[in-house]
């Protein structure tokens, strides 16, 4: 007997026309290649909604919320709501929401990072959520986020990026470290994970050598450079690989492509003939791979401030807010992890995930995900509408199970809520891989959900 195989619809054939995914990967790579700090990726995504006529609402003004209205709405830089309007009364028809999160594991560099020794410029780093630092060894690094400069009119935030290579984690030489590969590579996080910025001449500074560059790259004086949040990126662009080109390689797929597959559903859903019949909303929420608890993250009062707003456009009282929560419907999407050959124990025997098998619920009985077998039947039914297939997943009972932003807001809104996401390798490696007709296949479910 074979391989226990993982859910797939027996009675349904997927029909979705396949001609536009590889086109679809390669706009998912250009995404994320131009988005490598959740600064830049909510100002990639604001500019692709700005670009289809969505309005941009300052959260310290008045708004006017008109039916077929499109809109979006930041805060604090690296969290993005958008809306479109639906046709219909809020209180008949619902909010359709999609959840993502615009941040990713890794290094980020402290407030005062710089020091020199042995000739040598280092840059010390915090570790942001829970990467896969031997990923971040030999690779061409380099330093993307935002600062804070003083100008004529006051302070202003800029992004800041430097596209070629400026730091290296040169690992240790297998002479020194000789049980590397029966033991697995061990970074001391305080001590091994500095970054070599470069060489230091006899009595020069290192940290007026890392000011040096960051004034140029934000083009402004030393004296006005006041503060930053870098985040340490890699500067390999995404790829397509694999025998018919099937799979996409890219850092920040976790959770990049979410928010890529949940603004293009929604693009899709704004330019259709007609407004939605029911209001659609996407979150992209910056710290979820530390906890959400932020006045930015989905654990803050962002998306029910938003949301309270759009009540109060369509003047809606207490009791018409939850009867609109009611008929209101959540998906968390965030990464799944695909089944992969070579380590055949870490995953549960009838759950493993197929790279390029279809969108996949996630579910855990200890809430973890807020999956439910009323809400899995939901999204099976969306990926029905939509033409494409879809999986179950389960974590192996003695493996800790990650989480989303899907408990969180769902307990929070009381809405009826799933955890879905695409398959994905390698998750919180600088360096992940994903399937290209995943990512089309979920782009097509989400838009099917929008249009419900």
């Amino acid at each position: 007997m074979g391989d226990p195989q993982p859910f797939r619809n027996a009675m349904f054939q997927p029909t979705r026309d396949r001609s536009t995914d590889r086109q679809t990967a390669l706009d998912l790579i250009d995404f994320i290649d131009a988005s490598p700090s959740p600064w830049h990726a909510v100002a990639t995504t604001s500019a692709r909604l700005a670009a289809q006529g969505f309005i941009h609402l300052d959260e310290a003004a008045r708004w006017q919320l008109v039916p077929g209205g499109r809109y979006t709405v930041t805060r604090g830089g690296a969290s993005l709501i958008a809306f479109v309007m639906g046709s219909t009364p809020l209180v008949e028809s619902g909010l359709r929401l999609i959840g993502a999160h615009t941040d990713s594991p890794g290094l980020r560099l402290k407030p005062r990072p710089a020091s020199g020794s042995d000739g040598l410029a280092r840059l010390a780093v915090e570790i942001y959520g829970g990467p896969i630092l031997a990923t971040f060894t030999d690779r061409d690094l380099s330093l993307a986020g935002r600062v804070v400069v003083r100008t004529a009119a006051g302070m202003e935030t800029r992004l800041l990026r430097f596209e070629q290579p400026l730091v290296r984690l040169p690992n240790l030489a297998i002479h020194m470290n000789r049980d590397v590969n029966e033991q697995g590579l061990k970074l001391n996080k305080q001590t091994e994970l500095p970054l070599i910025l470069g060489n230091l001449a006899e009595g020069e500074d290192a940290d007026a050598q890392l000011r040096a560059l960051l004034t140029t790259q934000a083009a402004v004086e030393a004296a006005d450079l006041l503060s930053w949040e870098l985040a340490v990126v890699d500067t390999q662009p995404g790829r397509l690989w694999g025998a018919q080109e099937e799979f996409i390689a890219d850092s920040q797929l976790d959770n990049l492509a979410s928010c890529h597959a949940a603004t293009t559903a929604l693009l899709a859903t704004s330019l259709a003939n007609s407004a939605p019949r029911a209001t659609c909303v996407v979150g992209l929420f910056d710290h979820e791979e530390v906890g959400s608890e932020s006045a930015t993250g989905a654990g803050g009062s962002f998306l029910a401030d938003v949301l309270a707003r759009i009540g109060l456009s369509a003047g809606l009282d207490g009791e018409d807010t939850r009867r609109v929560m009611a008929r209101s419907f959540f998906i968390s999407a965030d990464m799944a992890h695909a089944y992969q050959p070579n380590f055949p124990n870490a995953y549960e025997p009838g759950h493993k995930v197929r790279m390029n098998g279809g969108p996949v619920i996630k579910r855990n009985a200890n809430q973890r995900y807020t999956t439910d077998a009323e809400t899995a039947a939901r999204f099976m039914r969306l990926c029905e509408q939509a033409g494409v297939a879809c999986q179950q997943y389960a974590h192996r009972s003695d493996l800790g199970c990650g989480s989303t932003i899907g408990p969180m807001v769902a307990a929070s809104l009381g809405i009826a809520s799933v955890d879905v996401g695409s398959p994905l390798w390698a998750m919180h490696s600088l360096r992940e891989s994903a399937g290209v007709q995943d990512h089309a296949d979920m782009i097509a479910t989400l838009a099917a959900a929008f249009q419900s």
